[in-house]
C-alpha cells in the first residue's frame, strides 16, 4: 500500500522553473515504478515522465531536455524539475506509484495532484 501526496506547483512565468514534490508512504516504496502524469482542460492524461525501481528513467518527447525527475527511497520522495516551462505545461500535474503483485498484475496509486499556471 502507497500513499501518495504531491506539493510545489503554483503560477509561473514562460521560462521559469517549478519544483514539484511527492511524499510517500508505504513499506514497498523503494520496489515501485513511480511516475507524474498531467491533465490539461480538455485533454487526456497523459505520462510526463517515469522511474523505475532500478533507476531506468523515460520522459515524454514534450519535456525532454526541459524535466528532470528523480527519486529518494530513503525519504520516500519522488521529485520533478521543471526548467524553460512553456504554456502548453499549465495542467494539473499527478504522482503515481505502479507495484507489480505478480508477474502480469500491478495496483496503481495516485496522488490528489498540484495545479502547475504558466502564464506571462
Amino acid at each position: 500500500q502507497v500513499q501518495l501526496v504531491e506539493s510545489g506547483g503554483g503560477l509561473v512565468q514562460p521560462g521559469g522553473s517549478l519544483s514539484l514534490l511527492c511524499a510517500a508512504s508505504g513499506s514497498v516504496f523503494r520496489f515501485a515504478t513511480l511516475g507524474w502524469s498531467r491533465q490539461a482542460p480538455g485533454k487526456e492524461r497523459e505520462l510526463v515522465a517515469s522511474i523505475d525501481s532500478g533507476g531506468v528513467i523515460n520522459y515524454a518527447d514534450s519535456v525532454k531536455d526541459r524535466f528532470t525527475i528523480s527519486r529518494d527511497n530513503a525519504q520516500k520522495t519522488l521529485y520533478l524539475q521543471m526548467n524553460s516551462l512553456k504554456p502548453e505545461d499549465t495542467a494539473v500535474y499527478y504522482c503515481n506509484a505502479k507495484i507489480y503483485t505478480t508477474y502480469n498484475k500491478w495496483d496503481d496509486y495516485w496522488g490528489q495532484g498540484t495545479q502547475v499556471t504558466v502564464s506571462s
